[in-house]
């Protein structure tokens, strides 16, 4: 790139991006695919007569279009290239030249402007062609664009039109159509750091090796911006690296250390920096990670910058780098209506490092994906155990209580964190579906008790075989009762669970109510005709009642434990049996005897009428509290 020839000691100060334009279309960096097109054009005298240059800021589109003009006007043209030297290529660099008429869309955006501009096309000018340069096409009007149409469409012989855009989607199809549609590409961060080093060199700014990767990043593929950051850096005689700032907190987010990223934000507002701004920068570090390790040619960045937050991108992990763009793009959205945009990017901050604060479902997939993990390592076969997050100091419950009295319904022992079920609660209906499905055919036995009279004899054909283990009164709790004279025999006392596991009756709940329902149907399909048994020392037990299902529903049981320790909060291993090797003292579901199975067996003459059912309050009342009389007011 040659320095600007009418550049010299007593001109005043000029930007460095406007001394180093470049003035031929070999010093274009970049851009090979478009000035070799536009190069051989010239040479071969097979111009278009429209253009329409696309791409980001600062990439040459402008430069380009002048070039161009130079070229078609140069007097003595080398190849397609402009000498540069005649009095028509320093005239159009100088912006003095008739031949060439640049107009901003921006300012000049209407159809009085238009038809100004179409009225004075098929004057003639000094040199062979004019060309008129149209910046920023996609502000134009729609009326000042149809007005536009037809002249570009058959413009006179010696006028050719070139636009520019950043924005080619919203400039009319009729125009593109008319047009050779160049597109215009960022440069790479090779080429950015080569242009702001051979500045650097000529202009003899004495700017630090280390300074030029960080004016790359600012650059972010824009020659333009790369330029101005350079003065900026070069007035100022240093640089205060932001990316050092950038790699601390996405550290703290690795190590998911909440307070430490509420002291980098501060720090970095304490030295002026605007929470936008440091969200915007940490917004596109974090893409530049991703891209590092998904795909290493689309990151703009020099090559130990490249690899220093590949190396922090890995340590997030794909789910957290995706999770942390999408927390802090939304933040810089809520941060336009916030009253303060620090706090909200300090919560989003917040939610990304601590996912138990976040109750949106992403936060939710980590805790199970971080769960899945710890029971992926503590599951194999001679694993201690995952220990409980809840006290193990927890007293004992008391190993006996008085039984209820008699017709009352059975108690419910809730678990330590969970509520009973308020009755024609979601989770009231989900224990009574539980309790119906274990006691199954068994509610058919004789109660407890003498037989009323009139009913079938025990042992008789209609009462069927009496059933093994306590009678089916009720789902098992984890505390049996005393006996009872008027509950019949005492039941068999089942295991106590270790604290800090749900109880059965916590599980069953859960499991009706919310785990069994969110598993997928192929796991559902084996568990759904079990049932949770009781819990032992070290897992809850699952009983399933065929060896089949069992043999399928292994491989998915670390699933399970995921969900359930989800639901719960702490992790819950799970041990899956058959129906027939559950804990002792476990209610058994009801033999196949239990029911006859030929409706002939019976006896009609000794049936008895059902009692009335409970329909009204007072007496739902009456029968929960045996002995309560009701008063009338």
């Amino acid at each position: 790139m040659a320095d600007d020839p009418d550049d010299d000691a007593a001109a005043p100060f000029r930007a460095l991006y406007r001394r180093y334009r470049p003035q031929r279309f070999a010093d274009v960096l970049g851009q090979e695919h478009v000035t070799r097109a536009l190069r051989h054009s010239v040479r071969d005298g097979k111009v278009a007569h429209a253009y329409l240059f696309s791409g980001p800021r600062g990439t040459g589109k402008t430069s380009t279009a002048r070039i161009l003009a130079m070229a078609l006007n140069c007097e003595a043209p080398a190849d397609g290239e402009p000498d540069g030297t005649c009095p028509s290529c320093v005239a159009i660099r100088q912006g003095s030249s008739l031949d060439v008429q640049e107009l901003d869309s921006a300012t000049n955006r209407g159809i009085d402007e238009m038809r100004d501009l179409l009225g004075r096309v098929a004057l003639g000018t000094p040199g062979r062609w004019k060309v008129y340069i149209i910046d920023e096409v996609h502000q134009m009007t729609s009326t000042a664009a149809s007005a536009l149409l037809k002249t570009l469409e058959e413009p006179p012989g010696h006028v050719i039109f070139v636009l520019a855009t950043t924005d080619p989607q919203k400039v009319l199809p009729t125009i593109r159509s008319r047009t050779q549609h160049f597109e215009f590409r960022l440069l790479g961060a090779d080429v950015l750091a080569a242009l702001l080093r051979d500045v650097t060199e000529r202009a003899s700014l004495g700017v630090p090796p280390e300074a030029i990767d960080l004016v790359v990043r600012r650059g972010h593929g824009s020659a333009r911006d790369a330029l101005s950051a350079l003065d900026q850096v070069a007035a100022a005689g240093g640089v205060d690296d932001e990316a050092t700032i950038l790699s601390d907190l996405v550290d703290a987010i690795a190590e998911r250390d909440a307070g430490r990223v509420l002291l980098e934000v501060a720090e970095a507002a304490s030295s002026g920096r605007d929470p936008r701004r440091i969200g915007m920068d940490l917004l596109e570090y974090l893409r530049d990670g991703f891209l590092a390790i998904q795909a290493r040619s689309l990151v703009l960045l020099a090559d130990d910058a490249a690899a220093e937050v590949a190396a922090q991108a890995r340590r997030l992990g794909n789910a957290t780098l995706v999770r942390a763009m999408e927390l802090i793009g939304q933040a810089l959205i809520d941060m336009r209506d916030s009253v303060d945009p620090r706090i909200t990017l300090e919560v989003a901050l917040v939610r990304l490092t601590a996912p138990e604060a976040d109750d949106s479902r992403a936060a939710l997939l980590e805790r199970i994906e971080r769960l899945e993990e710890l029971v992926g390592q503590r599951g194999e076969p001679g694993a201690a155990p995952i220990p409980s997050v809840r006290s193990t100091s927890v007293p004992p419950r008391p190993e006996t209580r008085p039984g209820p009295p008699a017709g009352s319904p059975p108690p419910v022992q809730a678990g330590a964190s969970d509520p009973p079920p308020l009755p024609g609660s979601q989770s009231a209906l989900g224990a009574h579906r539980s309790r119906r499905q274990e006691r199954g055919d068994a509610s058919t036995s004789s109660p407890a008790g003498p037989p009323a009279a009139g009913s079938p004899a025990a042992g008789s054909p209609a009462a069927g075989p009496p059933a093994a283990g306590p009678p089916a009164t009720g789902p098992p709790a984890p505390v049996p009762a005393a006996p009872s004279s008027a509950a019949g025999p005492p039941a068999t006392a089942a295991a106590a669970p270790l604290a800090g596991l749900p109880t059965r009756e916590a599980l069953t709940l859960a499991w009706g109510d919310h785990v069994l329902p969110a598993l997928r149907p192929g796991v559902k399909i084996y568990l759904s005709a079990g049932r949770f048994v009781g819990v032992d020392d070290s897992s809850a037990v699952y009983a399933v009642p065929d060896k089949g299902l069992l043999s399928r529903a292994e491989p998915s049981r670390f699933e399970v434990e995921a969900a359930l320790s989800a639901h719960f909060g702490r992790p819950v291993p799970l041990r899956l049996v058959l129906d027939d090797a559950a804990l002792p003292g476990a209610a058994p579901r009801a033999p196949a005897d239990a029911m006859p199975e030929d409706p002939s067996d019976y006896d009609l003459d000794d049936l008895q009428s059902a009692p009335e059912a409970i329909v009204s309050p007072e007496q739902r009342v009456l029968e929960a509290f045996p002995g309560a009389e009701e008063v009338s007011s």
